[in-house]
Formats: structure tokens, C-alpha cells, sequence
């Protein structure tokens, strides 16, 4: 079941980053992230680490939302404990 985690405090609420924790995929469980699309740059300058996939994208996600990402994390491990 996906757990809702939390949404960017620094927006209005309104098409916003977003965080959620699903238990129960995979082995120890997944983190869905909703984030803004990254430009041509910033794809040029990942792809340098690690190409990406037909079925991957690259996300921007602001600093001030790393509380909700431990969150998400706290919720995984616990999953699994």
C-alpha cells in the first residue's frame, strides 16, 4: 500500500514535489518521488555518472524537502524491521 508522505512545504500545495513510501514492493520496499523535470544541462551532466534507462528519468527535488525523504526512509525501515 503506498503511504503519502508529504508534499513540498515551500509551494502552494498545487503540482508540487511530492513523497511517498510503499512498503511493499520489492524486497525492502520502495520510495516514489515526484519532482520537476531536470533540463537538457543537468541531463548532459548526469548521464556522465550513469546513463539512463528507456524507463528512467532524472527529477530535480529541493533541498528543504530532505525531512519528508528521512520520513519516507524512517517508514521503509520500519516496514522492515
Amino acid at each position: 500500500m503506498l503511504h503519502f508522505i508529504g508534499i513540498d512545504p515551500g509551494t502552494n500545495g498545487d503540482q508540487c514535489p511530492a513523497v511517498w513510501a510503499e512498503p511493499e514492493a520489492g524486497e525492502a520496499g520502495e520510495m516514489i518521488l515526484q519532482g520537476w523535470r531536470a533540463d537538457d544541462s543537468l541531463l548532459s551532466q548526469t548521464q556522465a555518472n550513469s546513463p539512463l534507462a528507456p524507463n528512467e528519468a532524472v527529477i530535480r527535488i529541493p533541498a528543504r524537502m530532505i525531512p519528508l525523504i528521512r520520513q519516507a526512509c524512517d517508514t521503509l525501515e520500519h516496514a522492515h524491521a
